[in-house]
């Protein structure tokens, strides 16, 4: 505490600071400030907007020591704004703001020292950085120095485009066919609302925006007299019937999040040579499948048998039909005519009773084998592609889970995958029970790389323990159904 009349006391630790600005701001927000004259107002709300600057300087360079160091993965997030949106209990696009001032202050460290001088707005800020951002690299620093000194000088925002278009006009490079065309700085945001309502924002390449134009100005006129929509609502109606087509054309996947297909190639003489599907999986297995860690838990699977020519095989072969013992030494050896027509009545003969649907390699792959071995030669029969999570257990986890399932993650079930708890080489079930949703980051990422183990609990919770046993996560269980 101080004195009346004492400037506050300088905090020791950064807990200190945070708790003595949290303290004066509540101080402010229980205040009753209609009873202070207006001169007193408005220092303070002049003070609040330096506040605002400083806030936004110091959370920036916090984030990015916590991005820096990898904080975010310590509680099982893939990125900031994961991480943001679950321990802030923030928007989507307030995770996405924060995230991007770290980097617009590392591009722009001028404007990252003005904010944190109090001496300019968050929101001019952002201008500054927008307008210098376009620029070439070596003119940015610069350029941001120009338009803070004169924005410290009293210029007002209208003066500060204006400088700034004239600094674009003068550093503009020759028009060539490989300009910029807004390509690198595209994006786009979809944030849900309450009851699921969304809002979109983001930049669009022009590509894009004629494309979408085109779609708007052809789906969007009016239906007739009695149609009353608003310019807006057409286009919102638009739209939304423009994504309803492209669904129902089919031109959508229709498996959430699946988009892995894995080709098992085997040989016929593995499949001679096995006993049963066990000895078939445990030799796949040890090979490795063509494809990231996780990536076999959701996919389609393509069996594919082949097989090769053994040449002294066939020697051996053609030299028994010809009842000629070692066809090498044989008149009728492999060079004579006889051996030659031979061999090719073999192979003929033999390519009919191994390929095909009814032939020993698709027996045998389809009697004995779940999975395969890796070998990769000429084909001699392809299974048709089998979901490993059939259509109706995805409907069920998907209703269950409703989106990823790892504690603190909301991805939505399209950007998802169906993770096997326990391994199906392990013995774990394609059954619900043992089926979660994860998205592709904690699914492909945390699970299967980083090690992190997942647990569904019988009351629908699920729990997430860090690799080395230190961090324990927990979800909350499923709203409960209106009676």
């Amino acid at each position: 505490m101080c004195l009346p009349g004492q400037p506050p006391a300088a905090p020791a630790t950064a807990a200190d600071a945070v708790a003595m600005a949290q303290a004066s701001l509540a101080f402010l927000a229980k205040a009753d400030i209609a009873s202070l004259p207006s001169a007193v107002q408005a220092d303070c709300l002049r003070g609040l907007g330096r506040l605002e600057s400083l806030q936004t300087a110091a959370r920036a360079g916090v984030l990015a020591a916590f991005m820096a160091g990898g904080g975010c993965e310590d509680d099982g997030q893939g990125s900031a704004r994961a991480w943001l949106r679950w321990q802030t209990r923030v928007t989507n696009g307030a995770a996405a703001g924060a995230v991007g001032w770290v980097r617009r202050l590392a591009a722009h460290p001028a404007v990252g020292d003005a904010l944190a001088a109090g001496d300019i707005s968050p929101s001019w800020a952002r201008e500054i950085c927008g307008w210098t951002g376009r620029l070439p690299a070596d003119k940015r620093a610069d350029a941001d120095a120009i338009l803070l000194a004169a924005a410290a000088g009293g210029a007002d925002l209208a003066d500060l485009a204006g400088l700034a278009e004239e600094m674009q006009r003068r550093c503009a490079q020759p028009d060539s066919d490989g300009g910029d065309d807004g390509f690198a700085d595209r994006w786009l945001r979809l944030d849900l609302t309450l009851h699921g309502a969304g809002r979109v924002d983001g930049d669009l390449t022009p590509q894009c925006a004629a494309a979408l134009r085109a779609v708007l100005e052809a789906l969007g006129k009016k239906a007739g007299p009695e149609d009353v929509r608003t310019k807006g609502q057409r286009d919102h109606d638009a739209l939304e019937e423009a994504c309803r087509r492209l669904a129902g054309a089919g031109c959508l996947p229709d498996r959430a999040g699946q988009s892995m297909q894995i080709q098992l190639h085997m040989t016929l003489d593995q499949l001679r040579g096995l006993d049963g599907a066990g000895n078939a999986e445990a030799a796949w297995a040890a090979r490795g499948p063509a494809a990231g860690p996780g990536s076999e838990c959701d996919a389609s699977v393509v069996p594919v048998v082949s097989g090769h020519v053994d040449p002294a095989a066939l020697d051996r072969l053609a030299a028994a039909l010809l009842g000629s013992g070692d066809a090498q030494r044989s008149p009728c050896g492999p060079r004579s005519p006889m051996a030659a027509r031979v061999r090719r009545l073999l192979l003929r003969h033999a390519a009919e009773v191994l390929s095909g649907p009814a032939g020993l390699a698709a027996f045998l792959r389809t009697g004995l084998l779940d999975g395969g071995a890796a070998s990769i030669s000429l084909p001699l029969d392809t299974g048709k592609p089998t979901e490993q999570i059939p259509a109706h257990l995805r409907r069920l986890v998907i209703a269950r889970d409703r989106h990823c399932a790892f504690p603190g993650c909301r991805q939505r079930p399209a950007a998802c995958q169906v993770h096997h708890i326990r391994r199906r080489k392990d013995g774990g079930s394609t059954s619900l029970k043992n089926l979660i949703l994860l998205c592709a980051f904690h699914h492909l990422i945390a699970v299967h790389r980083w090690g992190w183990a997942v647990t569904l609990n019988a009351d629908g919770t699920v729990t997430a323990i860090s690799p080395d046993g230190q961090r324990t996560l927990h979800s909350h269980s499923p709203p409960a159904r209106a009676a």
